[in-house]
């Protein structure tokens, strides 16, 4: 196995422990200060939560390597890409 093969096996796991772990050091963060954290402060972490979420929901199937320009699936995936980009 190559590191291109090895990345494409471990890359989401080793991706969602950090995301994880993000969230918990920020939680525990939260919880054991004595400042209070204004609700503004969280939102870039819910939006990222949305947009992880939905970069999720697209198939690794519906995208094409194709040369000759878009397909139906391509569009989609391209259309969801823009959305998750302008939420994050």
């Amino acid at each position: 196995m190559d590191l291109g093969e090895l990345w494409a096996i471990f890359g989401p796991g080793f991706s969602g422990v950090v995301f994880g772990a993000g969230w918990w050091f920020w939680v525990d963060a939260v919880v054991c200060s004595s400042v209070k954290v204004p609700f503004l402060h969280y939102l870039p972490g819910i939006f990222a939560s949305l947009a992880a979420l939905m970069f999720n929901t697209d198939n690794k199937e519906d995208l094409d390597d194709s040369p000759y320009g878009y397909g139906e699936n391509e569009w989609r995936s391209v259309v969801l890409v823009a959305i998750v980009t302008m939420l994050a």
